[in-house]
């Protein structure tokens, strides 16, 4: 077999994935994607080795690293979107902006406003626990 088709298809794999990690807007489906990326690498990876019949077979070994690597990823991965859903209610990757810093220093969590009525210093109130009283 030429090496040409599993090439191929590998690009054609990983082009789909990397369209899913750019495109799409939950977080388990970029995850998803990710593993297409991976599964691309891994199809070169012994696609190369079978093609350069290769003694001590250093493709496929790589593979069984890579693998190994992915699994634990996704085990994180979803780890942290399960999490995120549970206190945001929705894995929308876009919503996530808030948990990164602000250019200015300041904390996206913090509790307190500073408001000119002096309520700086009080904890701002939960609206989850007010639509759910």
């Amino acid at each position: 077999m030429h090496l040409a088709y599993p090439a191929v298809l590998a690009v054609l794999l990983f082009c789909v994935g990397l369209y899913g990690v750019l495109a799409r807007r939950n977080a388990i489906l970029v995850l998803m994607s990710v593993e297409l990326m991976l599964n691309a690498v891994n199809l070169n990876l012994v696609a190369f080795d079978v093609w350069l019949r290769d003694k001590l077979h250093a493709g496929q070994a790589l593979t069984l690293f890579t693998i190994a690597v992915a699994a634990a990823e996704i085990g994180i991965g979803l780890a942290i979107v399960l999490l995120v859903y549970r206190n945001r209610g929705s894995s929308d990757v876009d919503r996530l902006r808030d948990l990164a810093e602000r250019p200015d220093g300041s904390d996206p969590n913090d509790d307190t406003t500073g408001g000119a009525d002096g309520a700086a210093g009080r904890p701002r109130p939960d609206h989850r626990a007010e639509a759910a009283a």
